[in-house]
């Protein structure tokens, strides 16, 4: 019996197109290491919390998390690296899970790098509009994951991890970046508290619907609730201060841990495996 016949993932012979897709997210992953490298400083440029004025810092929005939230940051380079070279092996180069999604994950290592690039040398207007774009991107990608589901355990770490933490990262990127822009544009807002909670209520509604998407995935909600609860630290012991906004976070933060939680303890009682990442 042939590989082809035992997994129905894998189709009996590759195309040149699989090879350059596997090179494509080799490339991408490449220019997004370097880009990291430029836009954070490290070859001698500006770190990032100080980039267009300090409105990407800490204390450059309402919505801004607290600095150890970024640290999440490493553990997604991390999975992508790691996805590069498993997607990269012969045996994968035919697989029909790896043809959905190959081409949007190049997209977005791609469109993380040039955010970076963008914070470095453009403008924060730019920055959102990246950062947007990579949103939408990862959500494709999310989605593709959905309807092709995993086989095996490095099938779940590598796609389905990778790909959740991604999109839950950007989700709360996102909102943090744009409040960015717009507190750095001196745009003048009556009553941020109110204004900050109700943009955390829509977080909430986003963060649901991607667990429902996603039939109960876990990854995502665990990066938004990750960022959130920093968000809420940021605000109640940091500058902006705000109560309402860091108590909305962390209720937020529950919110979307919790929801996946159910989902699989449910699907748990029903006699299906309850943990997807």
């Amino acid at each position: 019996m042939t590989a082809a016949a035992t997994s129905p993932h894998l189709d009996a012979a590759s195309r040149p197109a699989d090879l350059a897709r596997q090179i494509a997210i080799i490339c991408a992953t490449c220019f997004m290491i370097v880009a990291a490298a430029v836009g954070t400083g490290a070859l001698g440029g500006t770190p990032v919390q100080d980039l267009q004025g300090g409105a990407l810092d800490t204390d450059g929005s309402y919505l801004a998390p607290a600095g150890p939230a970024f640290s999440i940051w490493s553990a997604i380079y991390l999975l992508l690296i790691a996805y590069t070279v498993w997607q990269a092996l012969p045996g994968q180069r035919g697989d029909r899970r790896q043809r959905a999604i190959g081409w949007w994950v190049a997209l977005t290592a791609l469109l993380n790098g040039l955010w970076l690039l963008a914070a470095q040398f453009a403008t924060l207007p730019v920055t959102v509009v990246v950062i947007l774009l990579l949103a939408a991107a990862l959500g494709v990608t999310f989605q593709r994951t959905v309807a092709v589901p995993a086989e095996g355990i490095a099938d779940r770490i590598f796609i389905d991890g990778t790909t959740g933490l991604h999109l839950g990262w950007v989700t709360l990127a996102s909102v943090a970046n744009t409040a960015a822009w717009l507190t750095a544009s001196d745009l003048d807002v009556a009553l941020p508290d109110v204004w900050g909670v109700v943009v955390l209520a829509v977080v909430a509604a986003i963060g649901v619907a991607i667990a429902v998407a996603g039939r109960g995935r876990f990854a995502p909600g665990l990066a938004i609730a990750w960022g959130l609860g920093w968000l809420g630290v940021g605000r109640l012991t940091g500058e902006p201060a705000s109560t309402p906004i860091g108590i909305a976070a962390i209720a937020v933060a529950v919110i979307v841990l919790v929801v996946p939680v159910a989902m699989g303890v449910r699907r748990a009682s029903r006699g299906s495996r309850w943990f997807r990442p």
